[in-house]
């Protein structure tokens, strides 16, 4: 690709002039297009240690790099305090074009960063006493778009969701099924959502008849939990997230492996015994106070069993911990870090990333409950109203370490003023020009055989700089595990294209043979990004929707001349 022909370039012309490359020859896009297509810092990152002048060794740079013709740059020019900048001609981009069609949704933006690392994302992880809500699709989404970013660049990933089935919780789910069950009041630290009712249908009569409240409660948890496990596990695979493990803390307390993490601990010297309570050190280890993992009765912390279970992560192999967490355990992540590196870990192995909260409207008005729950919106009320495909992109729209708001009215209507059709109205615009090429009898000359050269117009240059980004966008999204990065670019990647469908007509009379072939590849590349971009966030790209039409579209005459 250009980025890595301009970088050499650079590195060879410093090596010329006798300058040794202190790092990677950085190159990136300007955020001012007339200051070029690609611009380097390399002659401001080097020029001190040199003694030179920033400025004059990019003068320096530029006429050497002028002097050296290169197919595909214009000219080379110095800016600012010392940027060099590449002018380039439209044959670079219409190589991005031969390199996309090349290696297709499998190979394009593919940058190995992981080499084969193992990693696992860790992620939902919900209580099993209820059903999963709006918020928990935030993770949800999150995660498993993490994962495939990961996939992406290089790392073997495995996805797994931790069963929080021990605690109060569990019990409190019980008692509130078997209260529901014999007609009672549900206790006041309970739940009271009608899918109680519904799980304590489930319970056979001599439990709810047992005069035993200890052993009846302990059925209704098995209950419950079993009927909580299949609806979560029901309502993310209509989300279309499928986990490799479902792990259970239950079964972790069961095997010993707390006991072993708490002895592993002590083998490392950073456990404490004072006040009658186990302590574990984690002043040590950036942590702001040393944090209890045995109470003086004997019962274990919350931390402990997390220690543990973080311990089994790593015994089986990761090398990357990547667990998504909610709003409310945000002061939890120093020391889970600190643990982390008590059991000999580097703590940059461990990484944690916080969900906000999510705001849901309708229309402009608030949504506050559902009809099961009573109390929370559920994730299947989210999906049964905008639809899986919906629900991925819109939660993945921006930043997960920021609140966000989410008109629910706004994503169910079919019109351009939702992000979502927006793209997807794209990616079936291309495809109704593949469609209607086919009905017209107008044959696609094999790639090789196109001449490119009539791809000159802004709006095809545009859908080609963008897809020339995308290797970046996903090295960078990964790195820093922002899916929205991809979300971002998908939303530009349409813009440019309802632009060119707009004004670039492929099937119109008007237009020659050369252009209409060169176009037709271009539409061909430009649904390889939308595709690979669509996938990276887990939706689908679907070729027809129910408003393409050029009224509905914009796209102008009942005739619809673009095409």
């Amino acid at each position: 690709m250009i980025r890595a022909q301009l970088q050499d370039a650079l590195a060879a012309q410093l090596g010329a002039l006798g300058v040794e490359v202190d790092g990677p020859v950085h190159l990136e896009v300007p955020a001012n297009r007339s200051h070029g297509d690609w611009s380097s810092n390399v002659a401001m990152a080097n020029a001190r240690r040199l003694g030179r002048a920033p400025r004059e060794l990019a003068a320096e740079l530029a006429a050497a790099l002028n002097a050296s013709p290169h197919d595909h740059v214009e000219s080379v020019e110095v800016a600012g305090p010392g940027f060099v900048n590449f002018r380039l001609r439209p044959t670079w981009l219409h190589e991005v074009l031969r390199e996309v069609i090349l290696h297709g949704i499998d190979g394009f933006a593919r940058p190995d960063v992981g080499k084969g690392t193992k990693a696992l994302v860790e992620f939902v992880s919900a209580n099993p006493t209820g059903p999963l809500h709006a918020g928990h699709a935030r993770g949800a989404v999150y995660g498993d778009a993490v994962a495939r970013l990961l996939e992406r660049v290089g790392y073997v990933v495995e996805r797994e969701f931790y069963i929080n089935d021990r605690g109060v919780q569990m019990r409190a789910m019980g008692e509130s099924m078997l209260a529901r069950a014999r007609g009672r009041e549900v206790p006041e630290s309970g739940y009271a959502g009608e899918y109680i009712a519904d799980w304590a249908a489930l319970l056979p009569p001599e439990v709810v008849d047992s005069e035993d409240d200890t052993t009846a409660v302990a059925a209704a948890v098995e209950v419950g939990y079993a009927a909580a496990l299949a609806d979560q596990r029901d309502v993310l695979a209509a989300l279309g997230i499928a986990f490799d493990t479902w792990f259970s803390e239950r079964e972790l307390a069961a095997s010993g492996e707390v006991e072993a993490a708490l002895s592993d601990l002590r083998g490392k010297g950073v456990i404490d015994d004072h006040d009658g309570a186990v302590w574990l050190r984690s002043t040590a280890f950036g942590d702001d106070k040393d944090r209890v993992l045995v109470k003086s009765d004997g019962s274990w912390t919350y931390l402990l069993p997390d220690i543990a279970y973080h311990r089994d992560k790593f015994e089986r192999g990761f090398e990357l911990l990547v667990d998504v967490w909610g709003a409310d355990h945000h002061g939890y992540v120093p020391r889970m870090k600190a643990a982390v590196e008590a059991l000999g870990h580097p703590p940059e192995q461990l990484d944690v990333r916080i969900t906000q909260l999510v705001r849901l409207l309708r229309d402009g008005a608030e949504v506050r409950i559902s009809k099961r729950t009573g109390n929370i919106v559920e994730l299947r009320d989210v999906l049964d109203e905008i639809g899986p495909d919906a629900t991925r992109l819109v939660y993945l729209m921006q930043s997960v370490d920021t609140p966000q708001t989410v008109d629910l009215g706004v994503i169910a209507a079919q019109s351009m003023d939702n992000p979502v059709f927006y793209i997807q109205m794209a990616h079936a615009r291309l495809c109704s020009i593949e469609g209607k090429a086919a009905e017209q009898g107008v044959d696609v000359v094999p790639l090789v055989g196109v001449d490119l050269s009539p791809l000159v117009h802004d709006r095809e240059l545009e859908v080609l700089r963008c897809l020339s980004g995308l290797e970046v966008v996903v090295e960078l999204a990964a790195r820093d595990r922002a899916p929205h990065r991809v979300t971002a670019w998908l939303r530009t990647l349409a813009a440019e294209i309802h632009g060119f469908y707009h004004d670039c007509p492929i099937l119109h009379s008007d237009t020659d043979d050369a252009t209409r072939q060169a176009r037709l590849w271009l539409a061909r590349a430009a649904l390889v990004g939308l595709r690979t971009g669509l996938s990276l966030l887990g939706a689908s790209a679907p070729e027809r929707m129910a408003n393409l039409d050029p009224v509905a579209t914009g796209a102008g005459t009942a005739d619809d001349e673009t095409i």
